[in-house]
């Protein structure tokens, strides 16, 4: 069976070099906000252009983190896609603000520039822009948008590690940037992990106080913050995978490439080319395809793992039915969510298991 991850394959250096790094944090005797947080923190920040990074625990804290630190919070609106997993969300919710569920665009599955403006009202402060699947498209026009209506932009970067356009990275766009660590990510730990990057002092500044109970100085709190704090053994993880993530980034593309040549199925359709090749660093492939119950089960017969991401969109969710979106609606988002499929791309992959997986799609015939 062709797995959509497989960590057994990976290089047998990585996991000697993890058991040193866990080795090296037992031997320090440190296990919290250390100096390998330290140091992760800056090399991530620096890899992504920006002056300060905060590890936290997870993506979401990092969102939720995000919005406190620009004090974004109860009364105030944040625009973004229903078409992204539920943290996204639950994030906003957490910070107290009210979120807005906008549409995609059904070329890209990414957040629309039209749907956002239709849902911008005088309480709006932010727009989270997810950069699904791996993919950041377009951010003169987000930026634009954002300064037009003095609006604060926070990138959603869980699925986007290393994905630039025009020579700058995920996640030095906006006011801030958020990542995800979660182990099936990019660059994944060994449980959950997050981390806050940023140009601006102040965001970072109170976010280090945020994610530490809002404690400024010992058992002095000038917040009310959270218990989100990046271990010392999970930086130390990521240091090390850190140095695999340009090699494996480029072989998704590679894979990426072969599945864009090879697939010829008048009944699966591909998502629209990134802008740039560093544009999209393919956390996941993923197609549509109208039959896609009927194509997930040929795939499965013929050895390859296909999941969906994701069946039910934000607004569809029974806690979620109430919140506010396009008043025009989520077509696009409704339809995506019932076509599109992810196809395995993951770097241990080898050229005969893509192709592989290219000739069960392309021998697939609906009932």
């Amino acid at each position: 069976m062709i797995l959509m991850n497989d960590f057994k394959a990976e290089p047998s250096e990585i996991r000697d070099a993890m058991l040193d790094a866990a080795k090296r944090v037992l031997d320090s005797g440190w296990y919290v906000l250390g100096k390998e947080v330290e140091r992760f923190e800056q090399k991530w920040a620096g890899i992504c252009g920006v002056a300060h990074g905060v590890g936290v625990g997870n993506g979401m804290d990092a969102i939720e983190i995000a919005l406190r630190a620009l004090d974004i919070g109860p009364g105030d609106e944040v625009i973004t896609t229903s078409m992204t997993a539920f943290a996204t969300v639950l994030a906003i919710v957490r910070a107290g603000a009210i979120p807005v569920l906008a549409d995609i665009d059904e070329h890209t599955a990414l957040l629309s520039v039209e749907s956002v403006r239709r849902c911008i009202s005088r309480r709006t402060k932010a727009v989270i822009l997810v950069h699904l699947y791996g993919q950041i498209r377009d951010m003169d026009l987000w930026l634009s948008l954002c300064r037009g209506y003095d609006l604060a932009l926070i990138e959603d970067c869980a699925q986007a590690h290393l994905a630039g356009l025009n020579g700058q990275v995920a996640g030095s766009f906006g006011r801030a940037g958020t990542y995800s660590f979660y182990p099936t990510k990019n660059l994944g730990a060994i449980g959950d992990a997050g981390m806050l990057v940023t140009q601006d002092a102040t965001i970072a500044k109170k976010a280090e106080l945020l994610r530490n109970y809002g404690q400024s100085v010992r058992y002095e709190h000038p917040e009310l913050g959270l218990n989100s704090r990046l271990d010392e053994i999970q930086a130390a993880m990521l240091l090390e995978r850190l140095k695999w993530l340009t090699e494996f980034t480029e072989r998704r593309r590679e894979i990426a490439d072969m599945y864009r040549a090879g697939i010829q199925n008048s009944h699966v359709k591909m998502l629209s080319v990134p802008q740039e090749r560093s544009a999209h660093v393919y956390h996941l492939f993923v197609v549509t395809c109208e039959m896609r119950n009927q194509l997930q089960s040929h795939l499965q017969k013929n050895g390859v793992q296909a999941l969906i991401h994701y069946p039910i969109p934000i607004h569809q969710q029974i806690p979620c039915i109430n919140f506010m979106r396009d008043p025009v609606g989520m077509s696009n988002a409704d339809r995506h969510a019932n076509v599109c499929i992810s196809l395995p791309c993951y770097p241990q992959m080898l050229d005969e298991d893509v192709s592989l997986v290219i000739d069960a799609i392309n021998s697939f015939e609906p009932n």
